[in-house]
């Protein structure tokens, strides 16, 4: 009896949280996945007609391409250097604690802040130009090039590593350092001890970065838009900036569609993530 007492008990407190879920997700996305067979504004059905005209559409190809290339550039490039900073960070002492402080900050700066930022930096008249003519070399137009997407790894980079670190050092922190007595005593080298006794007991926090990195990385948006505008150059024209323009021309239908096919891309590649990372530990 007190078990069940206490199973019911712990659904009533997820009762809010799934009913939240089900009313602002599940039901707002059904509606998506409609609309998505339907021809707008008549309303009327189309059958797979949008997810054809999508899968045909410039537009479309050009910014799936540039955030598939954008994913597999930006990805293992946070997750290894945040990896490598956080292990260096956890052989410190003072210093360690003071600089995963200021890894932290990037997180704290508004978007409109680091527009600026941006605009300082890579503006054609801004601080690196300046620094080229100081140089004597010829400046160069970075967010109208093909250095744009550069800058978009920069920032994405800039703007999420200092999450991960602070996820990756929690990880760190939770290895007793008697396993690593333990196995230097055997005879173990640094390297066996990372890969036999770190990389295994950070499964889990792996797991999570590799999650939220995914994510994350299909929402770099809003400094590229305020910076660049509707239509970035070619390089940095991802599905975000592709979705804003169709939600503007009240192309629901496409833009409907286009939704419903990146949710199951991006189910597709978490569900085999979560196999291999967590549910077989």
């Amino acid at each position: 009896m007190r078990s069940s007492r206490t199973n019911y008990t712990g659904i009533l407190f997820l009762l809010p949280s799934l009913a939240g879920v089900l009313v602002f997700v599940l039901l707002p996305f059904a509606d998506v996945i409609r609309r998505s067979f339907t021809e707008m504004p008549e309303n009327k059905w189309a059958g797979i007609e949008n997810y054809i005209t999508v899968f045909q559409n410039t537009a479309f190809q050009m910014a799936a391409g540039n955030t598939v290339r954008f994913l597999t550039v930006c990805m293992p490039l946070l997750i290894l250097s945040s990896l490598a900073i956080s292990i260096f960070l956890n052989n410190q002492t003072r210093l360690g604690q003071l600089l995963k402080s200021a890894y932290l900050v990037p997180m704290a700066i508004p978007v409109a802040s680091v527009v600026i930022l941006w605009k300082v930096l890579f503006h054609q008249q801004g601080l690196l130009n300046g620094l080229l003519t100081a140089a004597g070399s010829a400046t160069v137009d970075w967010m109208n090039s093909k250095y744009a997407f550069w800058v978009l790894v920069f920032s994405y980079v800039w703007k999420n590593i200092g999450y991960n670190i602070v996820l990756w050092m929690a990880g760190l922190s939770s290895i007793p350092a008697s396993i690593y007595e333990a196995a230097r005593v055997d005879g173990a080298g640094e390297w066996k001890i990372f890969t036999r006794i770190t990389l295994p007991n950070l499964s889990k926090v792996f797991y999570t970065i590799v999650i939220l990195s995914l994510l994350n990385s299909f929402k770099v948006f809003r400094e590229a838009y305020l910076v660049a505008g509707n239509y970035p150059d070619e390089s940095m024209y991802l599905l975000q900036h592709l979705f804003q323009n169709w939600y503007r021309e009240l192309s629901l239908d496409k833009l409907s569609a286009a939704a419903v096919v990146i949710a199951v891309v991006i189910t597709l590649l978490v569900l085999p993530i979560q196999k291999a990372f967590y549910l077989e530990r």
